[in-house]
């Protein structure tokens, strides 16, 4: 067993916490009070993208204060060295896809913090008063910070009355344990030592590359997983008898602090600068509780139906527009973790290519991003690969026109109706 303090609410309010988490591993796994009115699902019977920021501004360009606050101060509670600014010194995109927030050992505001002349700087951003959300999806990929006393976290926050409002902890991680993240629940009864959580583990440390972390949120379960792997599910049963506060909207809290009881102080050998990658924030309303998912038809220009051609299964069989006919072939299923199947597979960008034209395939299912798909509420379907949009090869819609990805235009080619 290890035990970590979970992240806490905004920077005046909230007390010292530790939290046990047992570690699992790849072979033992199986708003703030003005914050707006939660998302609603939607009506077309599946997933939609109720926020997302991939981070594809230019280089030097701050964070998007239309989706993000940019928190500014220190934290006595948890005892962290770091002063939050609204810098893009700590905040910036790096014109590749990316939002990079970096901690660096300096103080050019002469800020003070709890312990005296602060030594670190960094960034928190959070989404309270902008977006919240009760159920469904909320996932992040990105690049881990690393190294003694790092402590990066994307959370969730419930609203200001902590822990009776509740906290969900997606990812976190202390640098001390380079191959291991953890998910945590913290609620009234069960905060502090007492909250329900897990460890996940992997063989390398996680700041060797990006990875992707998620939970699926559905009434009275959430699921955590790491790069598709569901490693721990929590339901009010595990509360032992304590309150279930998770039926309320949430915000979106993404930050990178330095030193704390957890995570202890950085030492001689942390690197600083350290930063902490950030390649998108993904939210959808899909309440199918992970891995899970709906399903039906998926129509396009001219009322047509996505067709997998003949019906057939083999790898690199066409998808296309056809008739409607109410057949297995035009029957697809969304699911949680961005697939979208008919007939046991996938639909797949061929190649996983990236170029406008590049055709869509019926394929075996792999997990890669040429198969993963954000269905949008403006009736989009993007892939995430490729950050295009499916599309009807020439406009048109006539039978058997075969299925493409191009960069998104907003035409008629590019609108499907799911379900």
């Amino acid at each position: 067993m290890s035990t970590h303090p979970s992240r806490r609410f905004l920077l005046a309010i909230a007390a010292v916490l530790t939290t046990s988490a047992a570690v699992l591993t790849p072979a033992n796994h199986t708003a703030l009070a003005a914050a707006p009115a939660d998302n609603a699902r939607s009506d077309v019977g599946i997933a939609a993208t109720t926020f997302d920021d991939e981070f594809n501004a230019p280089a030097g360009t701050p964070v998007d204060g239309s989706k993000w606050n940019m928190e500014t101060g220190d934290n006595v509670n948890n005892h962290e060295r770091q002063y939050y600014t609204n810098s893009t010194s700590n905040a910036v995109h790096d014109g590749q896809g990316n939002l990079v927030i970096t901690a660096r050992r300096e103080n050019p505001g002469n800020y003070n913090c709890w312990y005296g002349r602060c030594e670190y700087t960094s960034a928190r951003l959070n989404t309270s008063g902008k977006f919240s959300q009760a159920y469904g999806s909320f996932e992040t990929r990105l690049k881990m910070s690393r190294g003694q006393g790092m402590w990066p976290a994307f959370w969730l926050l419930g609203g200001g009355n902590w822990p009776t409002d509740g906290e969900i902890d997606i990812m976190e991680n202390v640098g001390f344990e380079p191959n291991t993240v953890h998910g945590t629940l913290h609620g009234p009864g069960y905060s502090g030592s007492g909250g329900i959580g897990a460890g996940y583990s992997i063989g390398s440390p996680f700041a060797d590359g990006f990875h992707t972390f998620r939970v699926d949120w559905s009434p009275n379960k959430i699921v955590w997983s790491v790069d598709g792997n569901a490693y721990q599910t929590r339901t009010p049963a595990d509360l032992n008898g304590n309150r279930w506060v998770y039926d309320h909207g949430f915000f979106v809290i993404l930050n990178l602090a330095v030193g704390g009881y957890w995570p202890g102080d950085p030492d001689g050998s942390t690197p600083m600068p350290n930063t902490l990658t950030v390649d998108y924030v993904r939210v959808t309303n899909d309440t199918s509780g992970g891995g899970g998912g709906t399903g039906g038809r998926i129509t396009g220009i001219g009322g047509k139906c996505v067709d997998v051609a003949g019906a057939a299964t083999a790898n690199g069989t066409a998808v296309q527009l056809y008739d409607c006919n109410g057949t297995a072939a035009q029957q697809w299923t969304v699911g949680s973790d961005g697939t979208i199947r008919a007939l046991g597979k996938c639909l797949d960008v061929t190649a996983a290519g990236t170029a406008d034209g590049t055709k869509i395939q019926l394929y075996d299912c792999n997990g890669s991003n040429a198969q993963k798909w954000r269905v949008e509420a403006a009736k989009d379907i993007a892939n995430v690969g490729a950050n295009k949009c499916l599309d009807a090869t020439g406009g048109s819609s006539a039978n058997g026109t075969r299925l493409q990805i191009w960069t998104c235009t907003g035409a008629a080619s590019q609108k499907w109706n799911v379900g």
